[in-house]
């Protein structure tokens, strides 16, 4: 089962309709030119059921083959970035500070080229349903649409999603069993002093100096509260006080930043350590502190059967499928990963700028790769 040779026919107008979708990006819930695009092209290949506005602006196709069979979930993410687009391309982003930086775009048209294959071909014994999702770049929308009843509605049973990886080889698929994706937290911390005069910090309680203190402390969490081994990464990201003035000590100063792990526990841990060191160093300068912890995505974790179906599935499509590493970043298809069993892969896209760059464009060399494993994945789990 090699790349099917339908996407080669198909590919010149499933790359239009990319680079037509990466003309017009929309971020988060506001997928509605997205959304429509998507339910009419599902009615017009065939689908049995479109159903429009789950989760926002989530679109769910039904494809069914031959009676009995399970239900098997396809998905895939429509969202932009609020990124400045700098790819120069005649299908650039018209729309300012807003562009498809994570290949959003390719991956909805791979799956709509999925989706008009399942509903030519049939070959299969039971129902796949097509999911696109709004919201995942930090709108969390994979949980809002199971919120929403998608699972249980749609009765699916099992559930696969991928994403385009620039930077490695077109067509080489990467995975790993149990725990791929980081749990992504936010932080927010305030210092708050003493302002005055920058020529009597003795009369004030300098936040800037506690604030410094701080960033260097909180890199004690990974060097000393985590094993070795553990995957955790915190970042402050962002440090601004209340003064702009060359010569005033602020009364406070804020940070944010993000924390990366691979484990529940240890996520934790890594939440209290961060608590105790921040009131340790204010309290210890005679500050005070507050500390805002935002939960993000949790852990993706792969199923371990499911994941050998979508490494089985990829070495057919393309020869190539490598155990693949922990990924400190985050995706939400964790949610739909926590609700049914499932994988989640990912395709390197050949060379060119990495996801979240401002000259990123997704390859469209990638889409009959990308088709033909969804295509795979939902014909080997429901085979006759």
């Amino acid at each position: 089962m090699p790349i099917r040779n339908r996407f080669a026919e198909l590919l010149p107008e499933l790359a239009a309709l990319r680079r037509d979708l990466h003309c017009h990006p929309e971020l988060r819930f506001e997928c509605h030119r997205t959304a429509k695009i998507v339910a009419d092209r599902l009615r017009a290949i065939g689908c049995d059921e479109v159903v429009e506005g789950i989760g926002v602006t989530g679109v769910v196709g039904l494809i069914r083959g031959r009676a009995g069979g399970r239900v098997v979930g396809l998905r895939a993410d429509m969202d932009a970035l609020p990124i400045h687009e700098a790819t120069g391309k005649p299908y650039a982003s018209i729309h300012h500070g807003k562009m498809h930086a994570c290949g959003h775009d390719g991956h909805t048209a791979m799956l709509l080229g999925a989706a008009q294959y399942l509903c030519e071909t049939r070959n299969f014994a039971g129902t796949v349903a097509v999911i696109f999702q709004p919201a995942e770049e930090g709108g969390a929308g994979a949980k809002v649409m199971c919120d929403a009843g998608l699972m249980d509605r749609f009765a699916i049973q099992e559930v696969y999603g991928m994403h385009n990886r620039p930077g490695h080889p077109l067509g080489e698929f990467n995975i790993r069993a149990g725990a791929f994706y980081a749990a992504c937290d936010e932080f927010r911390i305030t210092i708050e002093g003493k302002g005055g005069h920058a020529a009597a910090p003795e009369r004030g309680v300098d936040p800037v100096v506690l604030s410094s203190q701080l960033i260097l402390a909180l890199q004690t969490i990974s060097s000393r509260s985590a094993d070795p081994v553990e995957n955790v990464v915190l970042s402050v990201c962002g440090v601004r006080s209340d003064s702009e003035v060359h010569n005033v000590i602020p009364q406070r100063v804020e940070m944010r930043g993000t924390i990366r792990t691979h484990d529940a526990a240890l996520r934790a841990r890594v939440e209290q350590r961060l608590h105790a060191l921040c009131e340790g160093v204010a309290l210890a300068g005679g500050a005070r502190a507050e500390v805002e912890f935002v939960e993000g995505y949790p852990v993706m974790i792969n199923h371990s059967a499911e994941t050998e179906i979508a490494r089985t599935v990829a070495l057919e499509v393309s020869g190539r499928c490598l155990e693949a590493g922990y990924n400190m970043g985050g995706e939400d298809f964790s949610y739909m990963l926590e609700e049914r069993p499932g994988a989640y892969i990912v395709v390197g896209a050949g060379a060119g700028p990495g996801l979240h760059h401002p000259e990123y464009d997704f390859n469209d060399e990638v889409i009959p790769f990308g088709a033909s494993w969804y295509v795979g994945v939902a014909e080997a789990r429901l085979a006759a």
